[in-house]
């Protein structure tokens, strides 16, 4: 299936750097064509970043079918607005995404475990929509334990999780990124590959330094149309 859904282990845990740096390498190396999506979003965020960072031929509507004003969880900002969670909108948005161009980068909302509507999370989406997913989790104290409890409930909802990225949330050395979230504890753990590790971006609008560091990814199995 010609797209990858990003999702953590909790918000503020990496998935816009991620995002961006995968779509900055495939703008730098990659001659194919590449769509973006927010599928929903609740408060300005990551679909104004994605304007303002690239030169996108899409439409806000395309980039985020459902878009609601307050920071919450999409059901509790739906609810402030009288509107409906309208997954049927979102998936018509994906599918038109998915036969314009050759890949598409979602970006899910919240971590995996995040309500999308009254009834389901992002996992049970990313399940039932089939979606390949990669887990970003932070490198930080607790990783360890997120990555199993995150992994654990994506085989519960029959997600094709294809890999974890780990994401430096504050500067860390390597020493550091060793001793909070060691790979091969986190495989032998979850049975799930570290495909790499996102450093601290002082600047994460520096687009040729989200490439740079976006090509020590494994990005074989990320993106696949690269390569």
């Amino acid at each position: 299936m010609n797209s990858l859904l990003i999702t953590a282990t909790d918000t503020e845990s990496g998935k816009t750097v991620l995002t961006t740096a995968l779509f900055s390498y495939w703008q730098k190396y990659c001659s194919r064509s590449l769509g973006i999506m927010k599928p929903i979003q609740a408060g300005v965020g990551d679909r104004e970043w994605y304007q303002k960072l690239f030169s996108l031929q899409q439409s806000p509507e395309e980039i985020t079918p459902l878009y609601f004003q307050a920071p919450l969880a999409p059901p509790v900002a739906a609810a402030k607005e009288n509107r409906t969670v309208d997954l049927g909108v979102v998936w018509q948005a994906l599918t038109a995404l998915r036969q314009r161009h050759d890949f598409v980068l979602v970006e899910a909302l919240g971590g995996l475990g995040s309500p999308v509507t009254d009834e389901m999370t992002v996992a049970d989406l990313a399940g039932s929509w089939h979606l390949p997913t990669v887990l970003v989790v932070p490198v930080r104290l607790g990783a360890i334990s997120q990555a199993v409890a995150n992994v654990a409930l994506a085989r519960l909802t029959k997600v094709q999780l294809i890999g974890i990225i780990l994401n430096c949330v504050q500067p860390r050395t390597d020493e550091e990124i060793a001793e909070l979230t060691p790979i091969d504890l986190i495989q032998s753990l979850t049975n799930i590959p570290v495909l790499g590790c996102l450093p601290y971006l002082e600047n994460p609008a520096d687009v040729n330094k989200l490439a740079q560091v976006a090509a020590n990814l494994d990005l074989e199995r990320l993106l696949p149309l690269v390569l």
